[in-house]
């Protein structure tokens, strides 16, 4: 009997054994996964940080001069987006676009598709101040608007330089009702000779230190708002351009209506629709640009899931043919009008999720004065599209 309990001793011994690696196999694996992979004492960072997919997606059937050209999918707009405080007092926002080419530009230093990565200083309640790549605070609701809610830009809007590296502060009044902001920005994001020939420029020099100034104000008057600013770029030495916007709103429960009147004077050509035009007489960088648009949106929300809309945008395109050979050459001349039109429908399908499927008609018709057509040669042309898709911010964390 010794003899048998000896032989069964380690046949015992063995379940134990095997039992133990068991468990302390899976202590191990216990031990792996309650480590978080963002440690506990970060984890209230991610209360204050919100990541922001912004999406237009849609697809559109695409028409020029009345005729039937193309229909595809089209990502429109998709901006990944990160913001919030890493402190009381300092809070960061970073936004990079993934519809642009990723190319560092040769002032700034930061890709081209970054619109924005700044930080803000809170100082108190009224002052706060900015540093980084921003928006410049230009005025005009068209412009404040989240990109991905715009289905087509005026022109002056479209050919602008948007986001610039700089500093800013601003100011809120004691009302909190009105608030003051002022930047001083980099002009541009490249380089004079990259932007402008200078073999058609005779005369003008690179200003070392290209500058933007800008002020906004933003007013509260209850059902009516204001975005008002004005703009002073330094694009070379002596060589100014002039941007005033004045954005207002009125709005109710029911219905809003936006109108933005923009101008903007141009000794260098900034914008390039003038020299697209004069290019076909050999100019190709044209002196003397002056644009103005006038934008208007007009929404009526037929429920909390039913929203009517109509876009009507007007640009008006001057040049002064001064110092050439071509007539009226002492006055400022009109070129072109390009009209815009966009009546839409937007439904929101999900009562908690901000996300809308939009169904819209967008309309564009440029009609050149004679001026321009005897001396240029330009042509009247239109196109429009129609296209459905969805528009969402969606809040990913």
């Amino acid at each position: 009997m010794t003899k048998s309990c000896t032989l069964l001793w380690p046949l015992l011994m063995v379940p134990a054994a095997l039992l133990a690696q068991v468990q302390e196999r899976q202590m191990d694996d216990t031990t792996v996964m309650s480590e978080p992979l963002i440690p506990v004492s970060k984890q209230s960072l991610l209360s204050n940080v919100d990541v922001i997919a912004n999406m237009q997606m849609s697809f559109q059937n695409e028409f020029e001069e009345g005729t039937y050209q193309r229909s595809r999918f089209v990502m429109n707009q998709f901006r990944l987006e990160i913001r919030g405080k890493v402190h009381d007092k300092v809070y960061f926002r970073f936004r990079d676009r993934y519809t642009r080419g990723v190319v560092p530009q040769s002032i700034d230093n930061i890709s081209r598709s970054t619109d924005l990565a700044f930080l803000r200083f809170d100082v108190n309640s009224s002052w706060s101040i900015y540093a980084g790549k921003m928006c410049a605070d230009w005025g005009g609701y068209e412009f404040d608007a989240n990109p991905i809610e715009i289905y087509e830009y005026s022109d002056i809007i479209e050919y602008a330089d948007n986001f610039l590296v700089g500093a800013g502060v601003s100011y809120m009044l004691p009302d909190n009702e009105n608030q003051f902001t002022f930047q001083v920005l980099n002009s541009r994001t490249a380089s004079f000779n990259e932007l402008y020939d200078t073999l058609v420029l005779p005369g003008v020099r690179s200003a070392r230190f290209p500058f933007a100034g800008v002020l906004n104000w933003r007013g509260n008057f209850g059902k009516f708002n204001t975005l008002w600013s004005y703009s002073l770029f330094r694009e070379a030495e002596d060589e100014y351009m002039n941007y005033l916007a004045l954005g207002n709103q009125f709005a109710t429960k029911k219905f809003q209506i936006q109108y933005d009147f923009k101008w903007s004077r141009e000794a260098l050509d900034r914008k390039g629709i003038i020299s697209s035009i004069t290019d076909n007489a050999g100019i190709k960088h044209a002196y003397r640009a002056r644009y103005m648009s006038h934008w208007v949106r007009m929404d009526w929300h037929l429920s909390s899931k039913v929203n009517l809309f109509v876009v009507g945008m007007m640009d008006d395109a001057y040049w002064s043919p001064k110092g050439t050979s071509l007539p009226d050459n002492a006055s400022t001349v009109k070129m072109r009008t390009a009209w815009g039109y966009i009546p839409g429908v937007e439904v929101y399908p999900f009562k908690n999720l901000n996300l809308k499927v939009f169904g819209t008609f967008i309309g564009r018709k440029y009609v050149y004065t004679d001026y321009a057509k005897s001396n240029f040669g330009s042509v009247n042309t239109d196109n429009y599209r129609a296209s459905i898709g969805i528009i969402s911010p969606l809040v990913i964390l």
